[in-house]
């Protein structure tokens, strides 16, 4: 395409070409930019108990959310528990997660010790 450009009292006659659209520039170095909302699916539940191979009662079963390591072990078989407490710590990736009841009631079995490492979908704790 051809232009006539004044400047100064003066004609110029320029050609310019229509170019590429041009591409997405990226924010400059230090820009903070809000994380995209991510959905991650929930562990599938095994269908067998973590120990013994038997199907479980879910209503009556923690399981772990993640695989990590147990640290510490806050419940005792026999204690009756609120839904909300702490029955034992998990550590993943150096952060601590405390795994809470899912339901209130009498601890009948612990599956796991300190240290023993778990898959997330594990059964922690059993329920009466």
């Amino acid at each position: 395409m051809k232009l006539k450009i004044t400047i100064d009292q003066k004609v110029y006659e320029v050609e310019v070409e229509a170019s590429a659209p041009e591409q997405p520039q990226l924010p400059p170095v230090g820009y903070l930019m809000q994380p995209a909302a991510v959905r991650v699916p929930a562990a599938q539940p095994a269908p067998a108990a973590a120990h013994g191979g038997a199907p479980v009662n879910e209503d009556k079963v923690c399981r772990s959310p993640i695989s990590g390591i147990v640290v510490k072990i806050t419940a005792q078989e026999g204690q009756n528990i609120q839904t909300g407490d702490t029955i034992l710590v998990l550590e993943a990736m150096k952060m601590e997660t405390n795994i809470t009841a899912p339901l209130a009631g009498k601890i009948s079995k612990i599956n796991v010790n300190p240290g023993d490492g778990v898959q997330a979908g594990a059964v922690l704790v059993e329920f009466e």
